[in-house]
């Protein structure tokens, strides 16, 4: 099962709610990671085997490509637009729920 880990921009109640369907989530306050760069967020989600989850479009395709070039890869990233956090909570799940780990392996995916 893919393990998750949102980004500052994504509200904390989403950890209750997709724990809630199976999902194990990560949050940025809850690894003690608030106002650190995107990188090192981006770097915590890797060392802890998840897929990252944001709202931050642009640096986060920035930093996949960054990576690439730097031949390291990620476990996903998923970028959602806003919307309500059970919608997005609902989606989110969704997409967790068709696809595996190595399916999302260094790939930007949108939702």
């Amino acid at each position: 099962m893919i393990r998750l880990y949102t980004d500052e921009d994504v509200d904390v109640l989403i950890k209750p709610l997709l724990n809630a369907k199976g999902f194990t989530v990560f949050t940025t306050l809850g690894e003690e990671m608030l106002g650190k760069s995107d990188r090192e967020q981006l770097e915590r989600a890797i060392n802890l085997r998840c897929a990252f989850l944001t709202h931050n479009r642009v640096h986060f395709e920035e930093l996949s490509i960054r990576l690439s070039e730097e031949g390291k890869g990620h476990c996903g990233i998923i970028i959602a637009t806003r919307r309500n956090i059970y919608e997005l909570a609902r989606r989110v799940a969704r997409f967790l729920e068709l696809q595996t780990a190595e399916s999302i392996k260094n790939q930007v995916w949108y939702i």
